[in-house]
This record gives C-alpha cells, structure tokens and sequence, in this order.
C-alpha cells in the first residue's frame, strides 16, 4: 500500500473517537434526555459546525477568524427569513395594515415586501442561499485580503470589525431586519409545526446527521493534498509559494469553506431554537465560537464537537447553579483549559488515551484485515495472452 492510501485511513484511536461520538448523540443522549434538554443539545451541536471551520481555517490554515459569527448568522437570517414569510400569510396576518407581510415591517409602516425578501418565499432558494450568501460574502473577504497579503492579528481584527459593521447594520435597518429584536415567531415549515417536542426531536436527529457528514466532508478535505498544503502554508508559507502554489487560492478556499460551514449551523440553530438575531453576529458571538474550537481542539475535528458541547453545557449549567457568578467561573474554566492542556480536551486525547487505544486495537484491526479478501494480481495466462 503506498504512502498515500495509508495516509487516507483512520488510526483505531480515530475510528474509535468517531464511533464513541455516536454512540454519545445518536443513543445515550436521546434515552436519558428530555425532549427540552435534547433541543438544548442540539442548539450547542449548530455551534460545532463553526468550530470544525476553525479547526481547517485556523488549527490548519493558520488563519485566524474573529468574524464566523457574521456567516453564522447569515445563515441563520436565511433561513429564518423563509420560516417568517410562511408564518406571515394574508391569512396569519390579517389584523395588520398590511396583510401578506411579516409583523416588524407593519409596525415600520412598510407596505410591501423588500425586494431581496422575494427569493425566500421559496424553500429550495433559502436553502442555497443559506450555503451560497455566506460563500459569497467570505470569497470577497478572502479576496479583498489574501491578495494583498494581509494575514495574522490584521486579519482577525478586520473580521471582527465586519462582525461589529453588520450588526450595525442589522440593528439599524429595523424595518426589514427585525432590529434587534431579530426575526421571531417562526412556526412551521412548509406547514410542518417546528414548535412542537415532537418537531425537536426530529430536527435535533437532523442535526446530528449534518454533523456526521461534515465531520466525514471536513476529514476528506483534510486526509487529501489540499490538508496537507493547508498544513505546509501554515507553517511555511514562503517555502510554498516558492515551490509555485498559490497560496492565496488555498486561503480563499479554506476561508470561504469555513463559513459555509458556518451557515449550516445558523439555519440548523434557526430551526431548533425559533428565532435569530444579531446577538448571534457580533464580536462576543465570534470570539466564543473561536473559545468552542480552542477548548476542544484546533487541530481535531472531533474536538471542535466536544468543545462546543463541553463549553455550552457548562455555561448553562453554570448560569442555573450560581447566577451571580457564573461568568467568572466560566472564564475561569476557559483559562485554565488554556494554560494547563494548549491543544485542548482532545490534545489530552490524543497524547495519553489515543496511544492505548491504537496498541490495543491494531492487531484487531490486523486480524480483520488478514479475513478480508484482496486482490490479487492479474496474470498473463489469465488474460488470454500468449
């Protein structure tokens, strides 16, 4: 087997990761949780999309992002606008001034619906605009930055100064955005009730699947060339250009990847938790997003998915059993992750588990290979040659 197939498979450790994890959301979780903490669940896992970006932008692109909040939640306006204008039929809106609209525009006395609001009557264009909105806006990004060279702190401060302009914008535009109180009241989709326990649990199923098949999508990327240039520029980045890549390209790509990522996790958070607003934009939004993926692991995907389930369950465990406080404990829990374990719960994983795990199942793994059949070599006398 040459170098390169081998570097394609998962080490028993992985293979054992990814099946644990699972177990954890597809049985455990669902059996011994309520429907109100499975919701809850599933709102933390919409963040993992972000951070598993962070782990192919960041932990191996080198390119740190303070603004995923802003894809986030383009994503996640996307896909509440579709929800708000099917809960705004003439029928639902009758007692407004202006039937067929959603409530915040009648209340800012417009009359009819906003031109970019048109597409998202449709469910199958808010679904790509969902993916390709956030595409878009990121290549710019990357574009705008990358080919002038503007990399590391100058980069993370740019986005985060995006962050802060569109929530500024969303704030400020009340009359088509919501303002801050965002876009609420969504019910059904395509008259499915999405209120209902029974509607949770089936979206938090969903979720999951996503999770799985981007985690699968992510770990493609990063067993291709592609990961292993990713990690080259990161590192040496003079050296690869030299050698005659692009580097720019590269770091367009895994920019703009990262926040279609992103998106996908704002619509799934739309749909699991009713709403949207640009308290999921900003730069405090971001820059948790950036704390989901450094607690679990920037250079682990399974990490960037415990991490944002580690952090998010702390912050609202922590906020139920000591209100006046949980703030400080919270950031003292992220310091000392920090301090103590730098690459991460999965770093912790990774240096004292991991070896155990692939010890103890490499001659399994050994055994079942031996059983499988292999190909054996065409002979000549086989193919009918003399």
């Amino acid at each position: 087997m040459s170098n390169f197939s081998k570097q394609k498979l998962l080490s028993p450790a992985e293979l054992c990761g990814f099946i644990v994890l699972a177990l954890l959301l597809f049985v455990v979780l669902p059996l011994s949780l309520d429907d109100f903490r499975l919701n809850l669940v599933g709102k933390y896992l919409s963040y993992s999309f972000v951070a598993m970006g962070l782990v192919l932008c960041w932990g191996y692109g080198g390119i740190l992002s303070l603004g995923q909040g802003v894809f986030f939640g383009i994503g996640g306006y996307c896909m509440a606008m579709f929800l708000k204008l099917e809960a705004s039929s003439p029928e639902n809106t009758a007692i407004q001034s202006t039937p067929g609209i959603p409530d915040f525009m009648d209340w800012n006395q417009l009359t009819e619906l906003p031109w970019f609001w048109e597409p998202f009557n449709s469910l199958g264009l808010s679904l790509i605009a969902v993916v390709l909105i956030p595409g878009l806006f990121a290549f710019l990004i990357g574009l705008a930055m990358f080919k002038r060279r503007v990399g590391g702190v100058y980069f993370a401060i740019i986005t985060q100064a995006v962050a802060a302009i569109l929530t500024i914008l969303i704030v400020g535009s009340q009359g088509m955005t919501g303002g801050i109180n965002g876009i609420t009241d969504l019910r059904t989709m395509l008259g499915w009730d999405i209120r209902t326990d029974e509607a949770k649990v089936i979206l938090y199923f969903v979720c999951v699947t996503f999770v799985f098949l981007c985690l699968l999508l992510c770990q493609f990327v990063l067993r291709s060339k592609l990961g292993r240039l990713l990690v080259a520029v990161r590192d040496t980045e003079e050296r690869v250009r030299f050698s005659g890549y692009n580097v720019d390209n590269f770091k367009i790509f895994v920019f703009t990847f990262a926040a279609m990522l992103s998106a996908i996790g704002g619509a799934m958070f739309t749909l699991q938790v009713g709403f949207m607003s640009p308290s999921f934009v900003g730069i405090v939004p971001s820059i948790e997003m950036v704390i989901f993926c450094a607690v679990g692991g920037r250079l682990s995907l399974l990490g960037a998915v415990y991490g944002a389930l580690a952090v998010n369950f702390a912050k609202t465990t922590l906020s139920e059993a000591i209100p006046e406080l949980w703030l400080f404990a919270l950031g003292a829990m992220f310091i000392a992750v920090v301090s103590i374990f730098p690459n991460g719960l999965m770093g912790l994983y990774t240096a004292y588990i991991a070896p155990v795990v692939n010890r103890t199942l490499k001659p399994v793994f050994a055994a079942v290979k031996q059983k499988l059949p292999s190909k054996q070599p065409v002979s000549e006398s086989t193919t009918g040659a003399e």
